[in-house]
């Protein structure tokens, strides 16, 4: 057997000095709260509270992170149990079967490709501290591994609610479609569990022309409203019922996951002539591109009405992968980041509410190049700007370091948001925010011994990274 141990001192600097202040930091930080103001978990687990169904669906099917790798060195996405989406022909051998341990043993097997990446260090915690595992996972300990972590699945402990108790987590949104009645959310409130499990106002399928079923979508949208979605009139007022719906059921924030940062001030008569195209599936890319840029600068106008704090996730060359796309559909790990500008994109945007003091529109980039050049900049000077935590790729050991390292100098800490985990993968989200709070005490640290500021400063900065910014930034 070869030990699984998470050493008390991971990710903290070599420098004795530098690691002793950051174990103190540390230890003011490592048991707060945990306040994840953004991510993709199910809300349906919540409102079941029903037992998850086998190591494989809650660790492997789900993840993204963990497939691709895997999908990379040759494994296709029908051995790990991915289903094919519903319109695909379905040709291979087997495929849509879910043999819950082949698929565990082909990730075990592999599991020495995660080396060095933060699925690795997110993993071994989940099974070291939420399953109690002291063991790593080799193709040798795979079936001690699927047995143990079945079994803790039979647990009362181990259903979702309870779960999230353990994690100690204050408060999680979700992120769901304007169409989405909420459904789960309503069931959650009405069960009269404490946690407290909020939405997010994604509208990414009725802004996006390119999206699938944009028309049909739209449609949907004026019918849930009584709105006349064809004209734009209509369909401002129908976001802002929808917008007013998720509010009401908690939401304080809204997502968009557009290609680019650009934001666009079109007249009206114009704004029409791009809906009409886009309903009649007859808009070019570009046109495409000016409606979400559009869409941007409207949400942002509704936003300083309605208080929703609005968060901006570009840069993703989303679907990469055409015949992955094809067959299994969205979200199947073949998004690539891509080359993102802030400063030309979003001036429209903030000519117009950039020095609004009453709305806040947070950054994301997978474009680490704009964190000096362009972000920490921009946040620096408008008072509508925040700068969200290393996203994605970047949510990383290195990548929060290379993020507090070219940011903070130009934006401070205080037009940051400190950290949100951004994920579905329900049982990584203790690690990723102990990543985040040891990459932070060690940067105080490092701050402190350098004579940057005082150790006092640190300890007052610490929780803020940890929990407290988030908290004032979504208004939770």
């Amino acid at each position: 057997m070869i030990p699984l141990e998470l050493h008390p001192d991971r990710l903290f600097p070599s420098d004795p000095a530098t690691r002793s202040l950051a174990r103190s930091l540390y230890a003011t930080v490592q048991d707060l709260p945990i306040v994840s103001p953004h991510g993709h978990t199910d809300p349906q687990w919540f409102a079941d509270d029903a037992p998850f169904p086998d190591s494989s669906s809650l660790l492997i099917v789900p993840d993204h992170y963990v497939f691709r790798m895997l999908y990379s060195q040759g494994v296709g996405l029908d051995e790990l149990g991915v289903l094919p989406r519903p319109d695909a022909s379905v040709s291979a051998s087997g495929a849509g079967r879910h043999d819950p341990r082949a698929i565990w043993r082909t990730f075990a097997t592999r599991y020495h490709l995660f080396r060095g990446t933060p699925t690795r260090l997110w993993l071994d915690h989940a099974f070291n501290t939420v399953f109690g595992i002291d063991e790593r996972l080799t193709p040798e300990s795979a079936d001690r591994y699927f047995d143990r972590i079945e079994a803790c699945l039979q647990e009362p402990a181990f259903r979702p609610r309870a779960l999230f108790e353990r994690f100690n987590i204050e408060v999680i949104a979700t992120t769901e479609s304007p169409l989405d009645p909420l459904s789960h959310h309503r069931r959650i409130r009405e069960s009269g569990w404490k946690g407290r499990v909020l939405t997010a106002y994604r509208p990414d399928p009725v802004v996006d022309p390119q999206f699938e079923g944009f028309a049909g979508n739209v449609a949907q949208l004026g019918a849930l409203t009584g709105e006349d979605t064809a004209t734009w009139g209509g369909y401002l007022a129908a976001h802002r019922a929808r917008r007013a719906f998720f509010r009401a059921m908690g939401a304080t924030s809204t997502d968009h996951g557009h290609p680019t940062a650009r934001t666009l001030d079109l007249g009206a008569a114009e704004c029409q002539r791009l809906l009409d195209r886009a309903l009649r599936g007859s808009v070019t890319a570009e046109e495409a591109e000016s409606f979400r840029a559009q869409m941007l600068t409207e949400m942002a106008r509704m936003s300083l009405d309605d208080g929703l704090v609005m968060q901006i996730h570009p840069g993703s060359f989303r679907n990469h992968n055409p015949q992955v796309h094809a067959r299994f559909g969205r979200d199947k790990g073949a998004d690539i980041p891509m080359r993102t500008d802030y400063v030309g994109a979003l001036k429209p945007l903030l000519d117009r509410y950039g020095n609004e003091r009453d709305f806040t529109l947070i950054l994301f980039t997978l474009d680490e190049t704009t964190y000096a050049r362009e972000l920490a900049p921009l946040a620096g000077h408008y008072p509508a700007l925040r700068l969200g935590p290393p996203w994605w790729f970047h949510d990383s050991y290195q990548g929060m370091l290379r993020f507090l390292e070219q940011a903070i100098e130009t934006a401070g800490f205080y037009n940051t948001v400190g950290f949100n985990d951004d994920t579905r993968a329900f049982l990584s989200i203790p690690a990723r925010h102990d990543v985040w709070r040891r990459v932070a005490c060690r940067f105080l640290a490092t701050c402190v011994v350098e004579h940057r500021f005082g150790e006092d400063e640190a300890f007052e900065l610490a929780p803020l990274l940890a929990r407290d910014l988030a908290k004032a930034a979504y208004k939770l």
